[in-house]
Formats: C-alpha cells, structure tokens, sequence
C-alpha cells in the first residue's frame, strides 16, 4: 500500500510539473484572445455605427426625425451603461468578498484536521473491543450452525417417519370399507372438537401380540379390530348424538366396557393348544374386550388337532395359517395373503409413532438448545451492536469532519475557479461599458448634423481602417484559439487524470493508512487468522459430511445393484409364470373344446329322449345300475318292438296335454281381457262426465268474474259470456257440450237500457277493454305467476286508462305485471320504472326514477299528439 502511495505520488508530482508548466501558456493566450474579442468587438460595434450612420439619409426623411431618434437611443445607452455600472460595480465587491472567504476558509480546514486526528484515536479502541465480540460470535454461530444441521436431520428423519406413516395408514384404511373409515374418522372429529373422553380408540390399537400370531388373530377378530372401546353406552350415545347433528356418514360399532360380560372359560391342558387370550399384551382395563373377542379361541398346531379340540373343549380353533374349525363343525381356510395383513400394519404404526414420539423428544432437546444459543448470540449481539453503533457514531463524526474538510476544500477550489470567472467578467463588463461610451459619444457628435446619404471622407478612411483592422484581429484570434483550444486539451486531460484518478486514490490510501494503524492491523492480522480457522474446521467438517455422503451412495449403490438383481430374478420368475399361464390358457382350451362336444353330443342324446315321448317316473332309477352293454341290448330290442308302432304319433299326448294348457292360458286371459275393457270404458265415460263438469263449472267461474271486472272498468257497463251450440240430438250434459260450438261476448258501454253489442261492433278501444277483463277473469279462476303486457292503453282514452292501471294495482298483490306504455295513468301504478334506449346501435335497460320516467312520457305523449 506504501510503495503504490510513493508510485502515486511520484506520477502526481510528474503529472503536476506539467500542468504548471502549461498553465501559464494557456492563461496568457487566454488573456490575449480576451483582449483581442473586446478589441474586435469594439471595432464591429464602430463599423456598425458607421453603416447606421450612412443609412439615415434613407431611414429619416428630415434631420429633425433623427434627431428626435438620436435622442431617444441616447437615453436608452444612458440607462444600460447605468445599469452596466452597477453590475460591474457588483461584481467588483462580489469579487472581494469571496477573497476574503478564501481566507476564512484556509483558518477553517486546519482546524478541523485537529479534530480529525480525535476521532481517529478513539476509533481504535472501539475497533478493539469490536474483534473481540466479534470472535466471540462466530464461535457461538458455528455451533449454532452444528445444531441447525442436526435439526435439520432430524426434521429429514420425521418427514420421512411421516410419509411412512401415512403410506401405513392409508394401507390399513384400505384393508376396511369405506363407511368403516368414514365411521373412524367422525368418531376421531368428534373426539377432538368435543374433547371427548373414555373414547379409547379401535380394538386393534389397544393390544400387541407376537409376529407368528398376526394371521390367527386377525382371522378371529375379523371386522371387530375397529370396533372402537369406550368406557360406558353414555359416552357412545354421545357420539352418536353428534354424527346425527353434524349428518356424519360412516359404519361404527362400540364396545362399552361397562356393558361387555364375559364368563370363565376352562382352557384344555395340553401343549397342542394355546388360548388366543392369553398370548395378547393389553392393558388390564380392557380384560373383558379381549375376553369376549379372542376368549373363546385356541391356537393349534394343525388342522387335526384344531378338529379334535372344538369338539372335546366346545372352543373354535384356528392354526397359525388362519384355517379355523367352528365349534358347531364349520371349517374355512384357504390362502391368505400376510402382505396385507393389518396386524403388521398395525405393528408399524405403532412402531412409527413410537420412533416419531422419540424423534419429537430429541427435536425438542435440539430446540431447546437452539434456542439458548439464539439468547447468547442476541446478548453477543446486542453488544456487538453497540459497539458497532459507537463505531459508526465514531466513523460517522470523522467522516463528516473528512467530508467537511472535502468539501471546505472543494469550496476553496470553487470559490477561486469563482474569482477567476468573476474578474473575466469584470473585464468583458468594462469592455462592453467602454464600447457603449463610445457609441452614445458618438451619437452625440452626430446629433445636429447634417443628414448625408455617404460617409465624409473621414469616416470612410475610419471604415477601411477598421475593416483592416477586424480581419487581423480574427485572424490572430483563430491562431490563438487554435493554440489555447490545444494547450486546453492537454491542461483537461492533466487535471481529469490528476482529480479522478491520482489524486483520489492518493486520497483513498492517505485515507486507509490514516484509519489503519499498528493496533488495527494486528487486529485484524488475528480477526483474519481466526476466520481462516474457522474456514479450516468448516472445510474439515465438509470433507468429512462429504466422506459419509459418498459412503452412502456406495452404500446406495450397492443396494441398487441388489435391488437391480432381485428384479431381474423376479422378472425371470414373472416370464417363467407367464409361459405356464400361456400352456394352462392353451390346456384350458382344448378342455373346453372337449367340453363343447361332450355338450353337443349331451344335447343330442337328451333331443333322442325327447323324440322318445312320455317316459315312465320310474324310468331314470330303474336303468341307472345297468351296465352300459346290457344297457345297449335293451336299447336294440326297445328299438327293434318301437319299428312296430312306427306309424302312430308318440307325441299325440304330449301335444294335448300342451294344447289343453294353451286353451286355459287363452280363456283366462280373454276373461281378463273383457273385465279390463268394461272397466277401461266406465273410466271413459266417468272421466268424460268430470270433464264435461269441469268446463261447465270454468266456464261459469269466468263469466261471472268477466261481469264483476267489466263493471270496474267501464262506468255502468254491463258484459256477458254465452256459449254458442248446435242442435243437440240427445239428451245430458255431455250431449250439450258436444254441441258446442264457441263463446259469445255481449257488453253493453251504456247500461241496461242500450242494446248488447258483440265483438264485431266494437270499435278498437272497446275491443281492448273486452280483452283486458277476459284476461283478468281468467287470472281470477287460474292465477299466473307474472303477466307481460305490451302498450295495452295504446287505444284506451283516459278514463279507462285509470281504470286498467287502478284494477293491476289491485291484482298486483297475487301476481307480477310487467307493462310497457306511453301513457302517465299506468305510471301512478307501477312500483318501478325501467327505461328502453337505444344507443350506439344497441338497446339497453335501467332502473330509472318516477320523474323520469313522468318526463319521458309526456314527452313522447306531445310527440304523439
């Protein structure tokens, strides 16, 4: 870090002795090309007057007008150089007074270095106490760590007892019917929700028994391994109460302790024989459950001894294979697959949930440790915070002060770049001033003088000088700019390459050898060294985890390949099977195709037999002891007498005795047949009358109800429906009816006195009132959910109007109107209004209020009148 701080410092020194060498070129061609644009600016300026001057004779008709304009534009000089005073007058004392802050500010950065050098000093002794803690954290994170790990593997390890467990259950649900699951898992909701107790689970999770036994007792158990035990009928009532309240499907059966009896069974002496019971681990409290289940049961070594023992000792008795003999006689057996066995099912539950109650406990004891060290690292922390704190404080005041410094610095640096740039300004201002004094002095000499369209001789000699003059001055300004631009380049390149890269990283390594000193870097030496260790011992222990990854994959390989082997001998074993299935399926065959002709040729014996005839009763039992040859000479002779009789039908009684049957079957069912018919035409006829009734009575409902409506809607109007009939040939309801031909309207508009009119001498809104009080009196005999009408006032005046809006007012209590109108009357009615547009080529619905709905009626109503 030294060494590139003297090779730093030596390219800056080399760097600088350039630039200083530079500068003094650029600011004097700098100066010189200031001058050299005031004089040109000065001498343009002259020749612009001079053209003004020669172009008044055209600008100004009269001397007296240019006077007046000279006048004028001598004011307006007066006041800008006025102005221009001031500013430079500003300038000069802006000028000054960032001098003497330039002075001020030289006071100010030595007295902040002093205190810089403070801060420094007590920033090593926080840095100190700092590394300490520090250590002192990563000894507790790295144990930390060891114990997450070990968390870790442990959380691995119950995962994986989990999915196992699961994978058991799901097993074991899978050995019972759905409904017994659905059963289990109410009871085990229930249990939970109502923390329920003295419910002590199924049968099968409250014993344990010997591996060579698991066949025999489940074979004895049967369904009753889950039924669920309980301490009384009270705590089974409950539950039931609940599955019946909550509607929880599913198969339970209880087994209250305090309801299950059981009596004392003699047991045979012999080694033959072993009682079921007593080979059972349970709890004592479930004695009287084992007893009733397993107590009537003896395990034998064989069938025989099974057979000999229900007899003599009136037990059932089962082998170790599951073949079991009733003691009333019954025998069943036969393979039973252990790989579905739910007493190892069982057994692994159980034996899951033991390792995952262990795992939980160790996990425990890992969190509990976890959680000590998380407290020692936040107390470690908590100090390393502070400490870190006043370090940041520390850092934080000495980086401010550096920043102050930096930036006092840098405004010292500004502030002169500022003074620079001001006194350039002064000097352009003063330049600018002395041109403006010499145009208004000039515009002085020209006022009261004669207007003249060409310059005097004088001020054409003035304008060839000066245009002489402004050409050597550009093009001695283009060389000096050529020059300065160049020298410009390279003082830039000089002074970026000095600012933002030599003399900032200067700065940086003044800075880092400032805030490093011997105490830092030996504490940091040992911070470093203590980071390698535990680098080191992190590294071990990965080597080490990693040894025992590969020993496992060994270990998996090795497994594989015994795995891979296995399954190639059993896909041997499943080709070999296959191939005799194969031979049994073609044997199989070629039985049945044997089979078929020994039924064909069945068949062919038993159409011989039937063409026999009628056989005597006695006929299959008189023969059946025969030998099949004797058998073969009684059939000749049979055959050689029947050629006798070979003209007469044998099957003669055979087809009487069918036909007689035929007969009654055919009377019965014509019997049958004509009762069903006299019924069938009463039903008719009954049916018919009904019918006849009904209309009748419809027909009167609705004319009387059209009467009572026609009087509500017509003021003194009176209405009547006739039936229309034929000439009636018979007599009787239902003869009248089939006369029927229609229905005429008769009303009357003007009372009893004027003339009845029917439809056809309507006008258009009469026929409108009719049809509304038919619809009504119809509503009135058979309502209707909902009624659509559309525009029905449309030919009404508006007395009627009123009177169809207030008789649906009055039947809107049983029934729903929708109506659609132009006409305010149906509005006073109606509950809601919705409102039909039609915008950009679509038609919508609202809701709209009962004044718009008024507003857009009347105006639709003038639209009509």
């Amino acid at each position: 870090m030294e060494a590139e701080l003297r090779q730093l410092q030596t390219n800056i020194k080399t760097k600088e002795d350039e630039l200083a060498r530079i500068t003094p070129m650029f600011q004097q061609l700098r100066a010189e090309e200031e001058q050299m644009s005031s004089r040109l600016k000065i001498s343009e300026q002259r020749v612009s007057e001079l053209y003004a001057k020669q172009g008044r004779g055209q600008q100004f008709r009269s001397k007296e007008d240019r006077d007046v304009w000279i006048k004028k534009e001598g004011k307006a000089l007066q006041v800008t150089i006025a102005s221009k005073e001031d500013q430079l007058r500003i300038l000069r004392d802006e000028s000054a007074q960032l001098k003497k802050r330039l002075q001020e500010l030289d006071t100010a950065i030595q007295e902040r270095n002093a205190y810089l050098e403070e801060r420094r000093q007590a920033m090593d002794q926080a840095n100190k106490a700092h590394v300490d803690l520090k250590k002192q954290r990563d000894d507790l994170t790295n144990e930390r760590k060891e114990v997450w790990r070990e968390e870790d593997s442990m959380k691995q390890t119950m995962q994986s007892s989990k999915e196992e467990l699961n994978r058991v259950e799901r097993n074991l649900r899978g050995t019972v019917s759905k409904s017994v699951n659905a059963g289990l898992e109410a009871v085990r909701r229930i249990c939970e929700e109502k923390k329920l107790e003295g419910v002590y689970g199924p049968l099968i999770e409250n014993f344990a028994c010997d591996e060579k036994f698991f066949t025999a007792v489940e074979v004895t158990a049967g369904g009753r391994l889950f039924h669920i035990i309980v301490d009384n009928d009270k705590t089974a009532t409950t539950i039931l109460q609940h599955m019946n309240r909550q509607k929880l499907s599913g198969e339970v059966t209880f087994m209250p302790l305090n309801r299950m009896q059981t009596k004392e069974t003699h047991y045979p002496d012999s080694t033959d024989v072993i009682p079921m019971v007593n080979r059972l681990t349970f709890n004592p409290m479930f004695r009287t459950v084992m007893t009733n289940v397993f107590g009537k049961t003896l395990i034998c070594r064989t069938m025989e001894v099974a057979s000999q023992f229900s007899q003599s000792s009136n037990l059932d008795c089962i082998t170790l294979a599951g073949d079991q003999v009733s003691r009333r006689g019954a025998m069943t057996g036969g393979f039973y697959d252990s790989r579905r066995s739910r007493m190892e099912a069982q057994r692994t539950k159980s034996q899951l949930v033991t390792r995952m109650e262990a795992d939980q406990f160790a996990l425990d004891k890992v969190v509990k440790r976890l959680e000590e060290l998380d407290g020692q690292i936040t107390e470690v922390l908590g100090s390393l915070q502070r400490v870190e704190t006043q370090q940041v404080h520390l850092r934080e005041s000495y980086d401010r002060e550096k920043v102050n410094v930096r930036g006092l610095v840098k405004e010292q640096q500004t502030l002169s770049k500022t003074v620079s740039t001001k006194d350039v300004s002064i000097s352009a201002d003063a330049a600018e001033l002395k041109g403006l004094n010499s145009t208004l002095q000039s515009l002085s000499a020209e006022l009261g003088t004669a207007i003249l369209s060409q310059l005097d001789a004088s001020d054409q000699s003035e304008l060839a000088e000066l245009t002489a003059l402004i050409d050597g001055i550009k093009t001695d300004m283009r060389r000096c700019i050529a020059e300065r631009s160049k020298l410009e380049k390279e003082k830039n390149k000089l002074e970026n390459e000095l600012s933002t890269n030599l003399c900032r990283r200067r700065d940086e390594l003044n800075q880092e050898l400032e805030d490093i000193s011997v105490e830092d870097r030996q504490q940091q030496l040992a911070e470093n060294m203590g980071d390698f260790r535990s680098v080191v011992n992190n590294l071990d222990r990965a080597k080490q985890r990693l040894d025992e990854v590969d020993s496992q994959i060994d270990n998996f390989r090795r497994r594989k390949q015994t795995l891979r082997a296995e399954l190639e001998k059993w896909i041997t074993v499943e080709q070999e099977r296959r191939e005799a299935m194969e031979d049994d399926s073609k044997n199989m065959e070629r039985v049945a195709n044997q089979r078929t002709l020994l039924l064909k040729k069945k068949e062919e014996c038993m159409h011989k037999i039937r063409e026999l005839g009628s056989l005597p009763a006695d006929a299959f039992e008189k023969y059946q002891g025969m030998g099949l040859k004797k058998l073969f000479r009684k059939l000749q002779e049979c055959n050689g007498q029947l050629k006798k009789y070979s003209h007469v039908n044998q099957k003669a009684l055979d087809q009487y005795i069918t036909f007689s049957e035929q007969k009654e079957r055919l009377v019965k069912r014509r019997e049958e047949q004509v009762t069903s018919y006299d019924a069938i035409v009463e039903l008719m006829d009954v049916l018919e009358q009904r019918k006849h009734e009904q209309l009748e009575f419809t027909f009167k409902q609705v004319s009387k109800y059209f009467s009572e409506i026609f009087k509500e809607l017509v003021v003194n109007g009176i209405g009547r429906l006739q039936m229309i009939r034929g000439d009636a040939q018979s007599q009787g309801a239902a003869a009248a009816l089939e006369t029927l031909k229609g229905i005429r309207i008769l009303v009357s508009f003007s009372g009893e006195s004027s003339e009845m009119r029917d439809m056809q001498q309507l006008s258009g809104g009469q026929k409108s009132i009719v049809a509304l009080t038919l619809i009504f009196a119809i509503q009135k005999c058979d309502p209707a959910p909902f009624y659509l009408f559309d525009e029905i006032d449309q030919a009404l005046d508006t007395t009627h109007r009123q009177a169809v809006a207030d008789k649906i007012r009055q039947s809107a209590d049983n029934a729903q109107f929708i109506t659609t109108t132009f006409r305010p009357e149906l509005l006073d009615a109606a509950d809601k209004f919705y409102g039909v547009r039609f915008r950009y080529k679509v038609s919508s619905i609202e809701e709209v209020s009962r004044e718009d709905a008024e507003e857009f009626v009347t105006e639709k109503g003038e639209d009509v009148e």
